[in-house]
């Protein structure tokens, strides 16, 4: 997602981008009653790792570790404020309604089109909800004038609103890092109205595709009687822009990857152990997502009709 010169998102170098995410792009995990830190492959940590080279950013995030210990917690706040970074602690209960019940039970298999795996719980909702506050009151805390808050993804779709409230005149974008569902399938969510009205806090609504932001667009207007024009809706006092922005990869680095050294080592390896074959290679999650079960059966059936790749 381009965020100069969208919009009134535009960036310049006296502008810090607060990015604020679920989880930080550093992991913090105790071994042997030291902390440790390690750098996070996910998606999103990856796909937005370049920003801070071009902007001067603070990143606003959980750190993956569960500690009520003010010393382990000083040592991590002391570790990540020297990589601009700020931690957000939450508890167990914390992680098991907000992120593992209502993102990763609720809205996570309805917006990927499996609501046969969705679970409607309202103490799962209003847990999502304390925690959306818990990343809105830190935001209040250590804004600064200008900052411009990026918000990422489906577990603080709150937030924009939240933060517009308590601070009326930020620039606040948002990205949704999975799809958003059609019509059809978001209606089935009770809450609908409520994850809507906290993305009308933003001043930019980014998806992957057009057909995400035209099934958002949709919903606003049945839903809100929001209308849009030229994806934009007009509220009384700033208008809202919905665009794409597909994210790519990092090409260079793939490209190139045959003159890398260790590669080149690695693909020597494999030719020793595995001969004249073909390999097939899939990495992926352990994810209903991600359709694994129907590629094992896509592949079966390709061997089945051709027998000589056997």
């Amino acid at each position: 997602m381009d965020i100069k010169n969208r919009n009134n998102l535009s960036v310049n170098n006296m502008n810090r981008i607060i990015i604020v995410s679920n989880r930080l792009p550093v992991k913090a995990t105790k071994r042997k009653n030291k902390i440790a830190f390690s750098y996070s492959t996910g998606g999103l940590a990856t796909g937005l790792s370049s920003v801070s080279n071009f902007y001067k950013t603070l990143w606003i995030g959980w750190p993956g570790i569960i500690t009520d210990n003010i010393n382990e917690q000083d040592t991590i706040r002391g570790k990540l404020f020297s990589d601009n970074m700020y931690p957000i602690f939450l508890t167990r209960d914390h992680i098991n309604k907000y992120y593992n019940g209502f993102s990763n039970n609720t809205i996570w298999p309805l917006f990927h089109y499996f609501p046969q795996y969705v679970e409607y719980n309202d103490n799962t909702w209003e847990t999502y909800r304390e925690v959306n506050q818990v990343f809105c009151d830190k935001i209040v805390e250590i804004a600064k004038p200008g900052d411009i808050f990026w918000i990422q993804d489906y577990q603080l779709m709150l937030l924009p609103q939240l933060v517009r409230k308590k601070i009326p005149n930020a620039t606040i974008g948002f990205f949704l890092h999975i799809p958003f569902p059609s019509f059809e399938i978001f209606r089935l969510l009770p809450w609908r109205n409520k994850i809507l009205r906290g993305l009308l806090g933003a001043d930019l609504i980014g998806f992957h595709t057009y057909d995400y932001a035209h099934y958002f667009m949709n919903a606003m207007m049945r839903l809100l009687n929001y209308e849009h024009t030229f994806n934009k809706i007009n509220l009384k006092d700033r208008v809202i822009k919905i665009d794409s922005f597909p994210m790519g990869i990092n090409y260079e680095k793939f490209a190139n990857a045959n003159d890398n050294s260790d590669v080149k080592e690695e693909i020597s390896k494999l030719r020793k152990n595995i001969g004249d074959h073909k390999v097939v290679l899939s990495i992926d999650r352990l994810d209903y997502s991600k359709g694994i079960s129907q590629r094992l059966k896509a592949f079966e059936l390709f061997l089945d009709r051709n027998p000589g790749y056997v």
